[in-house]
């Protein structure tokens, strides 16, 4: 696995997916997990697949791993269906789906306030068979301006993600500009301007866009981006792209937040899934939190 260069990395702000790495752990260990490889920020998937409004136990238990491994979240998806599984979101989803999406709005809000955690990212959700898509597309931005309007009510940005149409087929958004045009209309319809693109390299990449592009056109509009390697979705040196190079973009075109590592290890265990990132690069320093 290569190691990036030293300046590749000086200027980024790392954190850890948790629900793709570490996964060989229960989730309440996985912070713990992530600080003893080094990291001191961490983000999620909507963690309780099966519900969207779990106990108030399994919130407060999740917090206080968080704070006992004294890892910062930085990202957290609302509740996305079945995730990792069939589903890709929830909140264009007529009926029961759209209406959990809805009860889970506040509970992960809440949740978000409470450690501190300012992204959270709501997935688009299938294209249903037999229902006309800009049915979807209007529920869609009903449910999309509830969760801005929620996100600023806890000091948070939301973020719109682009997945790719090989892994993603009924997923709507797998072009940067699909996704720009709904943050668009989030942000027109709210006048709060705080709805962000999720810019993720990979998918960006598996969709054939020209990332440096992507990069230049949007970062202004970016509010998280997270990468994996491709072919793969491996760790950064196991496929082909030039992520050293896209993250020089990044910081070049002035985006200066978080960047997820949202990789699948490889058959490593995921603590050796990292011997491409120096460790003192891994911990936020004080002076870029």
């Amino acid at each position: 696995m290569a190691r990036f260069p030293e300046g590749a990395v000086t200027d980024q702000r790392f954190d850890v997916n948790l629900s793709i790495l570490f996964t060989e752990y229960p989730l309440l260990e996985r912070p713990a997990a992530a600080a003893a490889a080094g990291f001191t920020a961490v983000e999620l998937w909507w963690p309780w697949t099966g519900t969207p409004t779990p106990d108030q136990s399994e919130l407060d238990a999740l917090r206080e791993a968080l704070s006992d491994a004294g890892t910062q979240l930085v990202g957290l998806n609302f509740y996305a269906g079945e995730l990792p599984g069939p589903d890709r979101g929830a909140l264009s989803v007529p009926g029961e789906e759209s209406e959990r999406f809805r009860a889970n709005v506040d509970v992960a809000a809440d949740f978000a306030d409470s450690v501190g955690c300012k992204a959270l990212n709501a997935l688009y959700g299938n294209r249903i068979e037999g229902v006309d898509p800009a049915a979807q597309d209007a529920l869609a931005l009903e449910n999309l301006v509830l969760a801005a309007r929620a996100a600023d009510r806890v000091g948070a940005v939301l973020l719109v993600e682009t997945l790719n149409k090989p892994e993603s087929p009924h997923y709507p958004l797998v072009s940067a500009p699909s996704a720009i045009e709904v943050v668009d209309k989030v942000n027109a319809a709210t006048g709060l301007g705080n709805a962000k693109f999720l810019l993720d390299i990979y998918h960006l990449s598996m969709n054939g866009e020209d990332v440096g592009e992507v990069i230049a056109a949007y970062a202004t509009k970016t509010g998280h981006v997270q990468i994996a390697d491709n072919p793969g979705r491996g760790a950064p040196g196991t496929g082909s792209l030039p992520l050293a190079r896209h993250l020089e973009e990044l910081r070049t075109a002035g985006y200066d937040g978080w960047v997820g590592l949202e990789y699948k290890p490889g058959g490593l265990p995921s603590a050796g899934a990292f011997d491409w990132l120096p460790a003192d690069a891994r911990a936020v320093r004080p002076d870029s939190t």
